[in-house]
């Protein structure tokens, strides 16, 4: 849902496991980690509250 309002998506790392944040105004509206299986997603977790997302630290792979 909050993907139409980023700004910016980019490759980040969530706890070590491939992932993408969603920014818009500088700030992440949510973050999806991605379990990957034999070289496929298996599954996505999503993170989307406001509270949570301020004290991620993530690292970002475009940069």
């Amino acid at each position: 849902m909050s993907a139409k309002f980023a700004e910016v998506s980019r490759p980040v790392l969530v706890n070590g496991a491939a992932g993408v944040v969603a920014t818009a105004e500088g700030r992440a509206l949510s973050v999806m980690a991605f379990t990957i299986t034999n070289g496929r997603i298996a599954s996505i977790a999503i993170l989307n509250d406001p509270e949570r997302l301020d004290r991620l630290d993530l690292t970002v792979l475009d940069d």
